[in-house]
């Protein structure tokens, strides 16, 4: 009996010894460490990054997981490191635990199976408190490879001291602005009104209003009309030019040849920090680079407010707007890597955290939770500017559709080729026109000269037929 008992106190004792020494291990294997790229400001100062820190220090903490920022660059940059490394090309880096992403690049990936699945790592109870529109995005093959963080739309930006003084003059109301059709007639009464105040100096009006994306306008306005703006069933991704088209076109074309429209190129916060051009549809994120001061050629400034409205539809159209924005895409490992890096994704989307994040960067929350917290969240914004952002944000959700491009792989070539062309062509018939009608030859009255426009309007139509085909 007592051998017996000897026996089993020697096995207990091994036990505990060996117990002893795992838990050892597991001390000194420490938290799991996630590396990440991303795109949400500067190295050193990022609100991401901030953000990170506060996981790091709490839930983190708490469940033995820290995440590391290892790159923070655009998204062009961290395009070009994704792919040199998935290729392993030669000096690239590895890939991280986690990168944020557009979908083409995951599009462009020589192996797109290397990405995990988030399908499995959140319950369908999970995914449904996200806006479905934003988990569609990130669906491939009926695999969700990008995860919504923070997304952005596409927001109607005012000079509101500007445009009040065009009002004062003129009777245009701001109200106006709400329809398609309503901002290009103000567009070319805007051109008229600015060319009058030098009437020695002919077609000199200012521009009106100012697009980042041409391609977005055509889209979103073809498809909220109840038309398809890319070919059905083709692969390539060929345009369909319907009779949408036609009706999207007419008056922005109009407005451009009259000078109420700005063709540059650059983004839409350059013309109005400079007074180029007084409003413009660019992206929500971009609030943080709209300027509070206006500054003219002759090196004159003045301060200006400037306010948000939801973008603006056409008559009868539905209220469809572009949601845009990165996600966040993980790299396979371990299920034990791969679990943490959703747990940091499920804490970052929590609503609370969400808000606190996004409303630093000008992103929209992702979940419907978080929506519903927006407005009680922007009455202790300190900006005015941001304020009127987040109102516009969350009325654009109440009302409008998000509208998911498709994913094509040729895309992004098509983008730019139709943005380089409709510039090209509208400056080529604008100048045409300007020309003709400057040289005098419709002294005969305004029928002739818009005959001439319209002439240049219809080349320019068929020209970009021409160019897109």
């Amino acid at each position: 009996m007592r051998g017996k008992w000897a026996l089993q106190i020697g096995i207990a004792g091994m036990l505990a010894m060996l117990l002893a020494g795992c838990a050892g291990l597991q001390k000194e294997k420490g938290p799991i460490v996630l590396t990440l790229w991303h795109v949400y400001g500067g190295q050193t100062d990022s609100p991401l990054n901030r953000t990170i820190d506060r996981f790091n220090e709490t839930r983190g903490r708490e469940l033995g997981i820290q995440v590391q920022v290892t790159s923070v660059s655009n998204t062009n940059t961290i395009h070009e490191a994704v792919l040199s490394a998935a290729r392993k090309e030669p000096g690239a880096a590895e890939l991280p635990d986690m990168f944020v992403s557009y979908p083409k690049t995951v599009l462009s990936l020589p192996d797109q199976s290397i990405l995990a699945d988030y399908n499995d790592y959140f319950s369908a109870a999970e995914l449904d408190a996200y806006l479905p529109a934003f988990l569609e995005e990130g669906k491939l093959d009926g695999r969700l490879v990008i995860f919504p963080v923070a997304k952005s739309t596409e927001i109607l930006f005012i000079n509101k001291t500007l445009f009040d003084r065009f009002a004062a003059e003129t009777g245009a109301e701001e109200r106006e602005l709400a329809t398609w059709e309503g901002l290009f007639r103000l567009a070319k009464r805007y051109a008229e009104w600015t060319d009058a105040k030098t009437p020695d100096i002919p077609n000199d009006g200012k521009s009106f209003f100012v697009h980042d994306y041409h391609f977005n306008y055509f889209q979103v306005g073809c498809e909220s009309l109840g038309e398809h703006f890319f070919r059905e069933g083709d692969a390539e991704g060929q345009l369909s030019f319907g009779p949408m088209f036609r009706r999207v076109w007419e008056p922005y074309a109009d407005a451009a040849l009259s000078g109420g429209v700005w063709l540059r190129e650059g983004y839409a916060t350059e013309p109005l920090r400079t007074g180029g051009a007084i409003v413009s549809v660019a992206s929500s994120a971009s609030v943080l680079y709209y300027e509070d001061v206006v500054t003219y050629g002759n090196n004159i400034s003045e301060p200006i407010e400037v306010v948000a409205r939801p973008v603006p539809v056409f008559e009868g159209g539905e209220r469809l707007v572009m949601q845009r924005g990165a996600g966040f895409c993980m790299v396979k490992s371990s299920p034990e890597r791969e679990r943490a890096a959703a747990a940091f994704l499920k804490w970052l989307t929590e609503p609370v955290n969400n808000v606190e994040f996004v409303t630093k960067t000008g992103y929209m929350p992702v979940t419907e939770e978080a929506f519903r917290q927006l407005p009680e969240i922007v009455k202790g914004l300190e900006n005015p500017k941001y304020r009127s952002l987040y109102r516009a944000l969350a009325e654009t959700e109440r009302d409008y559709r998000f509208y998911v491009a498709p994913l094509l792989p040729n895309y992004l070539d098509l983008e730019m080729r139709f943005e380089k062309n409709v510039r090209l062509e509208l400056s080529r018939a604008r100048q045409a026109y300007h020309e003709a009608v400057g040289e005098g030859q419709y002294a005969g009255g305004d029928i002739a000269a818009q005959a001439e426009k319209e002439r240049q309007l219809e080349q320019a139509y068929q020209n970009l037929l021409q160019m897109m085909g």
